[in-house]
């Protein structure tokens, strides 16, 4: 009887501990925002061992997720789209200067074939970039529903 009692204590302690790993995060129209909220949201993102599926927009400093998740757990689906464009603070005028350090953060955690589809394309400018549809899908395996 208590050999049975372990057994399903452990059983349950894995299945409560495997059970995260089976949830996925659905992002669908994520504009960004600060980065380092995202790079903490990631970061706790990355530990749970949630599974990313990208079904829309994800702009700006959501993209770092790239380099923050394993790409094993990362899909797109045909909707997916990525934004990326210079990193930049509001001045008191209300316009935008670049952010050099917030660059280089974006920039470190891109990873190496987002950095080169970046270059590719004019690297991290005021102009934005988007990477979808047939270049992203050879980057990033597709959702299964």
């Amino acid at each position: 009887m208590r050999a049975c009692m372990a057994v399903a204590a452990t059983l349950l302690l894995v299945m409560a501990y495997v059970a995260p790993a089976c949830a996925t995060l659905r992002i669908s129209d994520d504009r960004g925002g600060q980065i380092g909220a995202y790079l903490a949201r990631y970061e706790a993102l990355r530990k749970s061992g949630e599974r990313v599926e990208i079904d829309g927009l994800c702009a700006s400093a959501c993209t770092m997720l790239f380099g923050i998740i394993p790409a094993n757990r990362i899909c797109v689906t045909s909707q997916a789209v990525l934004e990326f464009h210079t990193a930049w603070d509001p001045t008191p005028s209300g316009d935008q200067i670049v952010n050099s350090e917030g660059n280089q953060i974006l920039w470190s955690h891109y990873p190496g074939n987002i950095r080169r589809w970046i270059s590719r394309h004019g690297g991290l400018r005021p102009q934005v970039l988007f990477l979808r549809g047939s270049e992203l899908s050879a980057m990033y395996p597709a959702c299964n529903r």
